[in-house]
């Protein structure tokens, strides 16, 4: 083992599902209700910045990295970003925007399994069996508008995100289409559309450490993205914990 592998093993896994800020006081979690049965959680400081950098360094510089060709709108392009995927045995192979993605054990990369244990810790009830990383090696680097809601995730899927490195901004918005209520209110006043439109963006920022859970239907009812950010040139590393059914 080596000597960055040991000290990540050893300093990291104790109490790494910890949630404190810089004065080692704990930082308390937000909910955010999307209503009809979406939420999302953000743990701020999920991981204690000094051992988030060393599970940094360990995921740049350890895990098998690739920018596959994938599809989109009928065309072939580089994918903006580095992947990598983990998943149990047994599962179904996991296709999206006509790549296919090697999938590795959690025996391969052995310290994964200790960050799995410290979400499905914080997260009571869950059950994560697959992990799709993601690696932004600058602004340059991006997802674009996009759901999870793919049927191999069900269709109340629990995503556990958590970020290393550069903090990047998270945005929400509603899929369009309106609901039933929305169409009984279409003579409502000009102030009460503004303020619902407003209730249908949500941002967020993901720093180094934090740990963002989507849950209920939020992949049926809302999109998410992390844009461009050209004057950045740090590095992200972002592991999406889910359960493939």
């Amino acid at each position: 083992m080596s000597l960055s592998l040991r000290k990540l093993v050893t300093k990291a896994n104790p109490n790494c599902n910890e949630s404190e800020d810089e004065d080692g006081k704990a930082k308390r979690e937000t909910r955010v209700a999307l209503g009809n049965g979406s939420e999302v959680l953000l743990i701020p400081r999920f991981i204690s910045f000094d051992r988030a950098w060393n599970w940094f360094d360990y995921l740049n510089t350890h895990v098998p990295w690739t920018r596959p060709t994938i599809r989109v709108f009928g065309r072939s392009c580089l994918q903006p970003r580095d992947t990598c995927y983990v998943a149990s045995p047994g599962l179904p192979q996991l296709v999206y925007s006509g790549y296919q993605p090697h999938a590795y054990s959690w025996d391969d990369l052995p310290p994964l399994k200790q960050l799995l244990e410290a979400v499905h810790k914080a997260l009571p009830g869950s059950s994560f069996n697959s992990l799709l990383l993601n690696r932004y090696k600058g602004g340059n680097d991006y997802v674009a508008w996009h759901s999870d809601d793919e049927k191999v995730y069900g269709s109340t899927p629990e995503i556990a995100s958590l970020s290393f490195g550069c903090e990047r901004e998270f945005y929400l918005k509603k899929k369009p289409g309106k609901t039933s209520q929305e169409r009984k209110s279409d003579q409502e006043t000009t102030s009460k559309r503004l303020k619902r439109n407003h209730d249908d963006q949500h941002s967020f920022m993901l720093k180094h450490g934090s740990l963002l859970v989507m849950r209920g239907y939020t992949q049926r009812d809302w999109m998410h993205s992390v844009p461009k950010r050209t004057k950045l040139e740090a590095t992200r590393v972002n592991l999406t914990f889910r359960h493939v059914l």
